[in-house]
């Protein structure tokens, strides 16, 4: 028979258990040029020194996880105020060779001129290459601006994998794609993104379609302006909410 009154562990009791540290990981995307990019910084330290690894660290005893997310971002790849969600925790018993660390990682989500104005010494922004069609999942490749595959720390090829799958989901059910554009965007860019984060292009007739009967959208009245061609409608989402 089961216990009817399980003892409670006190305060003064913590110290016999131990303590996996707790980081935090970031995985901050966007779509450049029909492309999907993220943002990583180079590792100066050991271990896996020169790898570049998505924005993270660990967690201060006296902050929450959200605020550790957004410090870690700020702090490395000069970002903050953006779009932030949680993802997943990783945490595998030999993921880091430090010890045990588990980390809890977000994904964050920014438009192309919010990303290209980040001031990090440290960071760059990588192609991501993915390998699997739809959301089969499993790791990707970043890439420099010539195509040369980039080292990536511990198992954050699969952080940044499960990101892509998760935003590949929710394309269609939510409005998350939005956070990767500005305020007021033509339909054109909204078909880039969608078709950036896929990896593969959409019929333009019936997205637009689709997309236009969603309710998600609506015109601005306004349009583009200083472009060589026939200047395109501006539109804009009707809440910015992700969720």
């Amino acid at each position: 028979m089961a216990e009817r009154h399980r003892r409670r562990v006190g305060p003064s009791e913590l110290e016999h258990f131990p303590r996996p540290s707790v980081a935090v990981d970031v995985v901050a995307l966007t779509v450049q040029a029909g492309e999907l990019r993220v943002a990583l910084y180079k590792r100066a330290d050991p271990p896996q020194r020169h790898h570049f690894a998505l924005p993270g660290g660990f967690m201060h005893i006296d902050e929450s996880l959200e605020d550790a997310a957004n410090r870690l971002m700020a702090q490395k790849i000069g970002l903050a105020g953006v779009f932030l969600e949680q993802l997943y925790t990783f945490g595998d018993l030999n993921r880091d060779p430090r010890g045990r660390v588990v980390t809890v990682t977000y994904y964050a989500l920014v438009d192309a001129h919010r990303f290209q104005a980040k001031n990090a010494a440290a960071a760059i922004s990588a192609r991501v290459r993915v390998p699997w069609p739809g959301e089969t999942g499993g790791p990707v490749e970043v890439l420099d601006d010539t195509g040369r595959p980039l080292p990536t720390f511990l198992d954050h090829a699969d952080i940044l994998g499960l990101a892509v799958k998760r935003l590949r989901g929710k394309l269609d059910y939510s409005p998350v794609g939005f956070q990767l554009l500005p305020t007021e965007f033509t339909l054109r860019q909204l078909q880039e993104v969608h078709e950036a984060v896929r990896s593969a292009a959409v019929n333009k007739d019936s997205f637009r379609r689709r997309m236009l009967a969603s309710g998600l959208l609506e015109a601005t009245g306004a349009h583009e302006r200083e472009v060589v061609h026939r200047p395109a409608e501006l539109y804009r989402f009707t809440r910015r909410s992700a969720t």
